[in-house]
């Protein structure tokens, strides 16, 4: 298993995915948070916080992570070397996890460089320090579990199909759903005094709980659950080629 992680990872940065996914992110929160005019310029904002970066990386995530996880199996099934993968002496559960293990990493690689941008913002408070830096780890644990969850869901829909493109589009709806499509679902009148059990059931409520700096138990077992799932979900998609 871990020869196959490797083999992922060498084969993530021996192209320019891996390093394609790290830059864009970085870049493009970066433009967000000290250049573009908006609500999340923290030069403009005035105050010495760096919530901006945990609002905008989701929406990144959303579409970052689908391209660095639909070749997963969708190259492996379309090549046709999938047979061959399986051959190894491993498990269906063995060879997923490297995958996803492979894919976690990367994001990994992509959300560590964002402390500078805390560091930063710790030498330009004044008094110096004065940022809540209780809260940026939650939220920094917060996006780290985000990812891993965006990251499960990528390997589920790269199982589905030989086409990475209908993997990447299959990753992007099922992950803006479940982050986004609670929020606007929970206050119809027809879930009446279920209205927040239907919310808890998405992705934003927990984050959001998460990103306050307060790590509660149920929101672990929430993105734990969550990642299981579709890691399960992966290798029921994966046995049908015994059937």
């Amino acid at each position: 298993m871990f020869a196959l992680y490797l083999k992922e990872i060498r084969s993530f940065l021996s192209s320019l995915i891996g390093y394609i996914v790290i830059i864009v992110f970085l870049v493009v929160v970066g433009l967000f948070l000290w250049v573009f005019p908006t609500d999340f310029n923290i030069l403009d904002y005035g105050y010495a916080n760096v919530d901006g970066l945990f609002i905008i990386a989701p929406f990144v995530f959303l579409f970052l992570v689908p391209a660095v996880t639909m070749r997963s199996f969708s190259e492996e099934q379309k090549s046709g070397t999938m047979e061959l993968l399986f051959t190894r002496p491993l498990t269906d559960m063995q060879i997923i996890s490297a995958k996803y293990l492979a894919g976690l990493t990367l994001i990994i690689f992509s959300v560590i460089p964002t402390i500078i941008f805390f560091i930063s913002v710790w030498y330009l408070g004044l008094p110096q320090g004065n940022i809540d830096v209780g809260g940026f780890w939650g939220s920094f644990i917060g996006l780290l579990l985000l990812g891993a969850t965006f990251v499960s869901i990528g390997i589920f829909s790269s199982s589905l199909t030989d086409n990475q493109v209908v993997s990447f589009i299959l990753s992007i709806a099922i992950s803006a759903f479940l982050y986004l499509g609670f929020e606007f679902i929970y206050s119809l009148e027809m879930f009446g005094s279920f209205d927040l059990l239907i919310r808890s059931m998405g992705i934003s409520a927990h984050y959001s709980a998460v990103s306050k700096g307060v790590i509660d138990t149920r929101d672990l077992v929430y993105f734990a659950s969550i990642i299981m799932l579709f890691l399960f979900l992966t290798k029921l998609s994966l046995a049908k080629r015994k059937w």
